[in-house]
């Protein structure tokens, strides 16, 4: 007894009619869905390396501690001494030259030899010490100026037949006392800033 025929879409498929959803063959092994270690799976075992570009170290991981800063690390010692800093004691002891030598070279010379004592500091040791050019530098223009100031006031003194006899003494007593502090400021490795001041000779 035969089996009636049955209508399409119903029982088992027909082998010979292809699927609209054909699977892999029965011989191909389906691909890994983990990255197990060994199947070429994602991601790879220990991580991804760091993006092109880096610094290469064995592994393709930063070394412990990091990559160096830009411009690199400073040298042993640091970046050399501070603003106004000195890097030897001789150093410092022109510094103080430059500055207690133009107060006393203004008392001494009359106001006239204030800025002799900073220049022969700036001419010996200027070049070799960034720290003394700037103190010498400092004082130089200073006593410049105020050896300018204090000829003016003696021109002023004798256009006025001696009725501003009194400015020539309040000029010379200006650089003495700024001389003094700035000598106390450079004895605490500070650069002191002049007031009033013109700047005759660059750093």
């Amino acid at each position: 007894m035969t089996e009636p025929p049955r209508p399409p879409g119903s029982g088992d498929p027909d082998p010979t009619v292809p699927s609209a959803y054909p699977g892999p063959p029965a011989d191909e092994p389906t691909a890994p869905l983990s990255g197990a270690p060994g199947t070429g799976g994602y991601p790879p075992p220990g991580g991804y390396p760091p993006p092109p570009g880096d610094a290469p170290t064995s592994g393709g991981y930063p070394p412990p501690g990091g990559y160096p800063p830009p411009g690199g690390y400073p040298p042993a010692g640091g970046y050399g001494p501070p603003a106004g800093g000195y890097a030897s004691n001789d150093d410092k002891n022109w510094a103080l030259i430059a500055h207690f030598g133009g107060a006393l070279g203004v008392i001494v010379g009359g106001g006239l030899l204030g800025w002799l004592p900073p220049l022969i500091a700036m001419m010996t040791r200027g070049q070799q010490s960034p720290g003394l050019r700037a103190h010498a530098v400092a004082a130089l223009n200073f006593q410049i100026t105020w050896t300018i100031v204090y000829l003016l006031s003696w021109v002023l003194a004798g256009i006025t037949c001696g009725l501003l006899f009194f400015v020539p003494l309040i000029v010379w007593i200006v650089p003495v006392i700024f001389g003094i502090i700035a000598g106390v400021k450079a004895n605490e490795g500070t650069l002191y800033r002049y007031p009033m001041t013109y700047s005759f000779v660059k750093r």
